[in-house]
């Protein structure tokens, strides 16, 4: 005996199979999208930290100069 699937349980099977497909393509675009904006962020993060460590080089480099010239008073 062999079972025939009616059109409507064809469609059915279809429609669920494109949803099941779109949910699965959403959910990895989504942990792309996560993973990039992670990795974005820790980059700005660590950019900030560049800059803030180079500030604060400077303004020892600069108070360094001022006490090595005589005359000066310090800052």
């Amino acid at each position: 005996m062999t079972d025939h699937l009616s059109k409507a349980e064809i469609r059915k099977d279809a429609v669920q199979g494109a949803v099941e497909a779109t949910a699965t393509a959403v959910g990895e675009v989504a942990t792309i999208l996560t993973r990039a904006v992670r990795d974005v962020a820790g980059a700005l993060g660590g950019l900030a930290t560049e800059v803030f460590e180079l500030r604060d080089a400077a303004r020892r480099a600069t108070l360094e100069s001022a006490d090595d010239r005589p005359g000066l008073p310090e800052a």
